[in-house]
């Protein structure tokens, strides 16, 4: 499985305006420069996560963006629903083959572990806070390796092994 450039974008404009001190924002050009995107991309996110609630924008001279909620209750699996442009329940949907519809839709033995692989990742993701992503690269790299023991357990007693 792989993040895609909106979901990663996404979660480091998050993690910029986590990082702010009470009272402090972000302008949209601030956002965009800090992360190495353009205006127009980072404009994108932040409307998206605007609309969902992630994040408040102000105007005026003042205005900018900071987060509508505190960092510890905000959960990655909700951001990525968000930022995420593929649906899993319509994977079937999407197929990329020569023909028009996955030959399999009727009955798959592919599809349950797709299913399957997004529900421990969208698990994951559930217990993890923005708040744990701001910090030190060892202390959140310390914090995932906690995490992805926990997940290998419950992917192990999933799958059966």
């Amino acid at each position: 499985m792989k993040i895609s450039a909106q979901e990663e974008y996404g979660l480091r404009c998050l993690v910029q305006l986590a990082t702010l001190g009470a009272g402090e924002s972000l302008t949209l050009n601030q956002i965009a420069e800090r992360e190495g995107v353009s205006q127009a991309n980072a404009g994108k996110l932040m409307w998206l996560l605007n609309k969902a609630g992630f994040v408040q924008a102000m105007r005026g001279t003042k205005g900018g963006y900071t987060l509508a909620r505190p960092s510890g209750e905000i959960y990655l699996n909700e951001v990525i629903k968000i930022l995420d442009a593929d649906e899993i329940d319509n994977h079937c949907e999407g197929y990329k083959g020569v023909l028009d519809m996955c030959i399999h839709k009727g009955d798959c033995g592919i599809r349950p572990l797709i299913v399957g692989l997004h529900q421990i990742v969208n698990e994951a993701l559930s217990n993890i806070t923005l708040a744990q992503l701001v910090g030190e690269e060892r202390k959140v790299k310390e914090t995932f390796q906690q995490i992805q023991r926990l997940e290998r357990k419950a992917a192990n007693q999933i799958l059966g092994s």
